[in-house]
């Protein structure tokens, strides 16, 4: 049996995905989630090492078949589909009513957030799965520093005398000690929207508010709101039922094809470029990688600006970028950029001779795009539902999340970095005390002397000698 069923496993493909089992006569015995299908089916060769029911079901296994995903989290979510709707005899573990993290909005005077396993009907705002608890921990993480709603219980908020260490660090409003109806009741609508996808007029106003913010020269909490529209991107998708661009590429090899025949020519790499600065800020670019079997990630790329005069300007920082990959990284296929025809035509300049595909926004951010093509010619008609687009457009995305999130671990460490570097005798504990009392620079260079004396541990020297520094 062991010969038999390493020859069923034979081509199992080492890609995330999920595999199915079936008896001789065609009935589905089990499904199950890998990381790695090829590993994880070679697990089911020594049936001595299975669990009880597992062994049984192994010995009436004839056939195996698998799906390919895009990541893991995919095959999760894909499992879960498929023992929900075809339900297999041996998969015991979510036939109960169990199911994959979820989160909900309690019906109350102040909703709580509430994350739980168990059947939708036990709760009714409910938005999910999720494919793993990270994954809602992290949505949760940003609802409330978006919205500051609450994650306390019933009987724990009734018993608050003052609000907890969540609202001292901007994660919760505290409706425990504060009244506040209609604000509360206005930040659960938002959440709602974030939670069903609806994010782009909210996406819209922060960005006003982060525009509003820079022009005050306060680029502390500029960066705070760049911080919250680049998690709300990612959330509203979260928040879906579905992931289509996702689960539309399971088959990595056939979309890729299609890809080699669309544009004439053949794919062993792409490499998929994006920029991200704050209004010239912290300039960096990124570079994400995909072949036949799906992402590599030993492809990627960061990149931090070398030329300073390029910094704010997409088009130039595309161009060290692009020139950069192509000469130190991977050997590319194609490149594909994030941008319209400025952005492909400093691309196709400075690749090399490597073919230049460009993806563009149109009006509308998911749904609207359409294509130059290496020879430069625009293409709108590729269908908007086709396996094809929809990788395309994951792909995009993807370069996207990973520069956001480099761009934002750089601004991190460089956050204690301000004009307060440049006064003499300002050290990292009195420029935090600084910060902590003031909230932003420009708040300390518009203080006037008493105020700056009133800062805990700074001292009257220290004081004058910043008020000199911005006034003199």
């Amino acid at each position: 049996m062991n010969i038999q069923f390493s020859d069923l496993i034979a081509n199992a493909p080492h890609a995330p995905g999920v595999y199915k089992m079936y008896d001789t006569d065609g009935n589905l015995l089990y499904v199950g989630k890998a990381k790695n299908l090829s590993n994880r089916l070679k697990q089911y060769l020594d049936i001595s090492k299975l669990e009880l029911h597992k062994q049984v079901m192994r010995t009436l296994v004839s056939r195996v078949d698998w799906e390919t995903t895009a990541t893991e989290s995919d095959a999760l979510i894909r499992e879960q589909e498929l023992i929900k709707t075809q339900k297999p005899k041996y998969n015991i573990m979510l036939t109960d009513g169990k199911m994959y993290p979820m989160l909900a909005l309690t019906n109350s005077e102040y909703p709580r957030l509430l994350k739980f396993r168990g059947k939708i009907s036990q709760r009714r705002d409910v938005y999910g799965p999720y494919p793993s608890v990270s994954a809602l921990n992290e949505t949760i993480k940003t609802l409330q520093k978006v919205c500051n709603l609450r994650t306390c219980t019933d009987s724990f908020m009734r018993n608050r005398a003052r609000p907890c260490l969540l609202y001292q660090i901007g994660r919760c409003s505290a409706p425990c000690c504060i009244q506040q109806h209609e604000k509360y009741a206005e930040s659960v609508r938002i959440a709602r929207k974030i939670l069903t996808g609806d994010s782009a007029p909210i996406i819209a106003d922060l960005t006003k508010q982060m525009q509003k913010h820079s022009d005050n020269l306060d680029f502390e909490s500029a960066a705070q709101i760049r911080d919250k529209i680049a998690a709300l991107t990612q959330t509203s998708t979260h928040g879906k039922r579905q992931n289509n661009a996702h689960s539309a590429i399971s088959d990595w090899d056939k979309n890729v094809s299609e890809l080699e025949k669309w544009l004439g020519i053949k794919i062993d790499l792409v490499g998929v470029f994006d920029n991200s600065h704050l209004f010239g800020k912290q300039p960096v670019g990124a570079m994400i990688t995909f072949n036949h079997n799906g992402f590599e990630k030993s492809g990627y790329r960061h990149f931090k600006l070398i030329d300073k005069s390029r910094a704010g300007n997409d088009i130039a920082m595309m161009a060290e970028f692009v020139r950069r990959a192509t000469e130190r990284g991977p050997k590319l296929s194609l490149i594909i950029v994030d941008g319209g025809p400025a952005q492909w035509n400093i691309a196709n300049k400075n690749s090399g001779e490597i073919p230049v595909m460009g993806v563009t926004k149109g009006e509308v951010r998911d749904g609207d795009e359409h294509f130059i093509l290496p020879d430069g010619t625009v293409y709108r008609d590729l269908p908007k539902d086709s396996p094809l687009f929809l990788m395309l457009r994951a792909v995009r995305d993807e370069a996207h999340r990973f520069v956001i999130t480099y761009h934002r671990n750089v601004r991190a460490k460089q956050m204690t970095a301000s004009v307060l570097d440049e006064i003499e005798g300002i050290g990292p504990t009195r420029k935090q005390a600084l910060l902590r009392h003031f909230g932003n620079v420009r708040a300390i260079i518009d203080a006037d002397i008493n105020a700056l004396k009133r800062v805990p541990g700074l001292g009257k020297n220290a004081a004058e000698k910043i008020y000199a520094h911005f006034h003199s």
